[in-house]
């Protein structure tokens, strides 16, 4: 049975220098991102239309989040949205953000924004999935699909306004705001030479993938991020998965895990989100409303483009610096997973009308494209590695 439990005051990390080309990237994409807005805003509606736009009121938002202070990519993708929504108002919103435990625990940010404690929440759908059981649907399902595939089916294959149907009840906005591309496998302390080496083992895993080695005989726990590294210390945990090299090099797993698995079949592409309480979004003026969707799509193709360029050079400071053994999970074993995974997605999607009706479109959608992505991107990759 998979545990939850409430994240206590963050503990420090190890730093990760960023500097290289990030202030000139990220100062291109800010500007970028202010002239698309206004030339979109242009053909919004405006006071010549019968819209009194009040452009002195300032709103001040909070924007709690699931990650710990400015953290890596998570923590800081939620600070650069913030900020970009700053800048694309001229001002007219300004959003502190507070990192996980700060004012509510990574697990409470839905509940936060929902109640109105909070304005913005910066997390990750399938953290929910106890309230929501389509939740896991909105992040990643093992064996799913890409980030690339992901952004399409929500953009373009009709997953945002499922997303918006399910956290309608709520009082809620949901908004894709990142995504963290193909993760790892994760670190183990013991080598997985066979399935039944998986049997007993106490792993952290989130989502659906957690259900998955729940059904081969591991226990899991979902602990939240600031608390995995004393859990592989003290051994509460014998093997965890949270990102892929850019924040695993932050967080020093490689100091209490000697193995790191490869490939990150649980999650393919996962999604994270920027949800707004619908009352406080219902406030903003057309102009400002327009204006925190764009900052949404930019912030989620931002992180991507972030994580792809950061992975390799941590994993490279793992391998070559920290004598991390980089190890593949052996080809039964990657077999078994995704016979199971098959089985836990279409039972998960069985427990919830909604659940159902939402994979029911997302495996349409993988149906559709995966010719496409096998004729053009694998096609190019396997020429590529040749």
């Amino acid at each position: 049975m998979t545990q939850q439990r409430k994240a206590p005051s963050v503990q420090p990390i190890e730093a990760i220098n960023t500097k290289t080309t990030s202030a000139l990237g990220r100062r291109a994409l800010l500007t970028g991102a202010v002239a698309v807005t206004a030339l979109g805003l242009s053909g919004c509606q405006s006071e010549a239309d019968g819209v009194v736009i009040d452009r002195e009121r300032v709103f001040h938002w909070k924007m709690v989040t699931a990650w710990p202070k400015n953290f890596p990519g998570l923590g800081t993708g939620a600070n650069e949205l913030a900020q970009l929504i700053e800048q694309m108002s001229g001002g007219r919103i300004k959003i502190t953000v507070f990192g996980a435990g700060e004012l509510v625990g990574p697990f409470e940010v839905f509940d936060a924004v929902s109640q109105g404690q909070a304005d913005l929440g910066h997390a990750t759908a399938y953290y929910w999935k106890g309230k929501l059981p389509s939740a896991d649907f909105f992040t990643v399902v093992p064996m799913g699909l890409t980030a690339e595939e992901m952004n399409s089916w929500l953009y373009y294959g009709g997953g945002m306004a499922l997303w918006e149907e399910a956290y309608k009840p709520f009082g809620l906005i949901p908004n894709a705001a990142g995504n963290t591309g193909t993760q790892m496998g994760g670190w183990f302390n013991r080598e997985i030479t066979s399935i039944a080496d998986l049997r007993g083992l106490k792993i952290r895993m989130p989502g659906l993938g957690a259900e998955v080695y729940e059904k081969v005989g591991a226990v899991t726990v979902n602990l939240p991020g600031n608390e995995l590294f004393q859990g592989m210390q003290t051994g509460l945990i014998d093997a965890v998965e949270f990102v892929g090299p850019y924040n695993d090099l932050a967080f020093g797993f490689h100091r209490v895990a000697k193995y790191y698995y490869t490939p990150g079949w649980q999650e393919p592409g996962s999604a994270l989100e920027c949800m707004i309480n619908e009352k406080a979004f219902a406030e903003l003026t057309p102009d400002l409303q327009v204006i925190v969707r764009s900052a949404m799509k930019v912030a989620n193709l931002n992180m991507l483009a972030e994580y792809t360029a950061r992975n390799q050079q941590a994993l490279n400071t793992l391998v070559n610096q920290h004598g991390v053994q980089l190890r593949h999970f052996p080809q039964d074993v990657l077999l078994a997973l995704k016979k199971t995974s098959a089985e836990v997605v279409e039972a998960a999607a069985a427990r919830d009308p909604l659940a159902q009706k939402v994979w029911a479109s997302q495996k349409a959608f993988r149906d559709q494209v995966a010719p496409w992505t096998e004729q053009s991107l694998k096609a190019f990759l396997d020429l590529r590695y040749l």
